[in-house]
């Protein structure tokens, strides 16, 4: 599946490039508008990242979420700094189908496993920046990349699985925001060795032969960012793409 992504600060839909702050590109549409169009061309759900509500927890942009979920144009999962069940709960009850756990799931599990059980596992998604050494090891970041946890997916997804775990975004973040190509080999390596788990492929997506690159990987979802916004090609073509055997 295709799911386009949009990144928000202050309600002004951006792009960051190798998720700093410092180097943000703002695009001159309306979230709303971008909701319209995605699902015109046939998108089925929508990846909303809350970059305000990451860095301040109490400027949390719920209502303009909330809005984009009333359009009932299709399916929503958000995230950004979310770090409490009020959280939780504040996405859910905004509409939002998935809620995405970022850091929080690698430094405190023990809280993200009670909220998967109390919430669903089907309404949590892991979203896991990883960090390939020379060696090959997975380990997963935090804090905005800025930490190296020296903890690899592969256990983490171990632990997560006893508690029902179901969808998983995966972000090479040496290829985020770069349009440079999905690390199909990471992808075709996790969805191997955890068959279960529903992937989501993100970062580097540039083009759609990168998009049919990743379909033998056999990951669930393909979450286009930056090559949408820059018009690379529609998401009416990468779904045609992504479809295409």
């Amino acid at each position: 599946m295709i799911i386009p992504a949009i990144d928000l600060i202050d309600g002004k839909v951006v792009r960051l490039y190798q998720g700093d702050y410092e180097q943000t590109t703002q695009y001159s549409v309306d979230p709303i508008d971008v909701v319209n169009q995605y699902a015109d061309d046939g998108a089925q759900w929508l990846h909303i990242v809350d970059l305000t509500g990451a860095k301040d927890t109490s400027k949390r942009q719920l209502k303009l979420i909330a809005d984009m979920v009333a359009t009932k144009r299709m399916r929503f999962q958000s995230g950004g700094g979310v770090r409490s069940k009020a959280d939780v709960q504040g996405l859910l009850n905004a509409g939002v189908e998935r809620v995405v756990i970022g850091s929080l799931a690698v430094t405190q599990p023990e809280i993200v496993e009670q909220w998967m059980t109390e919430f669903g596992p089907e309404h949590i998604v892991l979203a896991l920046d990883i960090n390939i050494d020379e060696a090959g090891n997975k380990f997963v970041a935090t804090h905005g990349w800025q930490k190296d946890s020296g903890v690899s997916i592969e256990s983490l997804i171990e632990r997560y699985s006893k508690v029902g775990l179901q969808h998983v975004l995966c972000t090479d973040i040496s290829r985020d925001g770069t349009l440079q190509g999905a690390n199909e080999k990471l992808y075709a390596e996790v969805a191997k060795s955890f068959p279960k788990i529903q992937w989501q492929a993100s970062g580097g997506i540039g083009s759609l032969n990168d998009i049919e690159i990743l379909k033998p990987t056999k990951v669930a979802g393909v979450i286009l960012g930056r090559a949408l916004l820059e018009g690379k090609f529609t998401v009416k073509e990468a779904i045609e793409r992504w479809a295409d055997k």
